[in-house]
């Protein structure tokens, strides 16, 4: 189970981003493109600018609901910057990531909309600090997002064995989603005319879907996305039970979406006919302190 759930009004802003975001991917299939173009340059300011105010939204429907407070806020902030200083570990070398495995046992444990937002601010991170920003970066903050979601939306129930085994296979799917993903971005714009791999505009959607799947298992599949693939499972198996088991404990801690109460000191003042009267927020004052001490320590004689 989460720790943090999505409420609808987040829910709905998910899925309208989400739409938002796969036609940003998958419109060459239904509008013919331009494939003289060598990149998405003129595109990619616009998917940012789009995006930036999805991720306000979410953060702030989050918050009015009562899914995301200060604490989950610092939270991701602090889980942010360790992917950060984690991606220049692998730079995506040979498709060394090591940034996806910490993503996807965040994901688990926090929900889809931490997830969601944790994926976009890992990549827009650790883009700062390998100076990786261009063109693609939103691109690559839109997939990463996707898979911080969908490790949210996992089966709750699983613990133990069969979850690092579920959470392992996932990361292998995602690795292979993500790198299908990025291909399309600009496969359409790169690849040159008239080849077994390039893109036809206005071509039937089923065969561009089967020039991108050439493109992609030729470019990427056995390189880049199987080493992806690799490091993110392997990193799951051998470290994901220690991070599950911390981040639960953290969120444990923190108690994240319970109810803060505020509690006023009661204190005794003296009432019309000497006795003591309990007054909430008021502080007794030095001698009504002593005086109750002498009068409690004082013996009373016996009624009779």
């Amino acid at each position: 189970m989460s720790v943090l759930r999505v409420a609808p009004r987040s829910a709905v802003v998910l899925t309208l981003a989400s739409a938002a975001a796969l036609a940003t991917f998958t419109w060459p299939f239904f509008v013919p493109a331009n494939p003289e173009s060598t990149a998405r340059t003129a595109e990619a300011p616009l998917v940012f600018l789009v995006m930036l105010p999805v991720l306000v939204a979410l953060t702030l429907a989050e918050l009015t609901s009562g899914g995301i407070d200060s604490k989950a806020l610092a939270m991701l902030g602090v889980l942010a910057a360790v992917n950060a200083a984690l991606r220049p570990l692998g730079a995506g070398t040979a498709g060394i990531e090591t940034v996806f495995f910490l993503l996807v046992l965040a994901g688990r444990v926090f929900g889809p909309g931490f997830g969601f937002l944790l994926g976009a601010t890992s990549l827009f991170a650790s883009a700062l600090l390998t100076a990786g920003v261009g063109p693609w970066l939103p691109f690559q903050m839109l997939c990463a997002s996707w898979i911080g979601l969908g490790a949210g939306l996992l089966p709750a129930r699983l613990r133990g064995r069969a979850e690092t085994a579920v959470l392992a296979g996932y990361g292998v799917l995602a690795a292979y989603g993500y790198g299908l993903l990025m291909n399309l971005w600009f496969w359409p714009f790169s690849v040159g005319a008239d080849t077994q791999l390039s893109y036809v505009a206005g071509a039937p959607v089923l065969e561009n879907l089967h020039r991108l799947a050439l493109f992609t298992a030729v470019t990427s599949t056995f390189g880049w996305d199987t080493g992806r693939a690799i490091t993110t499972a392997v990193a799951i198996v051998l470290a994901g039970p220690a991070v599950l088991a911390a981040l639960r404990r953290a969120a444990r801690r923190a108690a994240f979406g319970a109810p803060v109460t505020f509690a006023a000191p009661e204190s005794a003042t003296p009432g019309a006919d000497g006795e003591q009267v309990t007054m909430p927020g008021i502080k007794p004052t030095s001698s009504q302190a002593a005086e109750e001490v002498s009068s409690s320590q004082t013996p009373r004689p016996p009624v009779r």
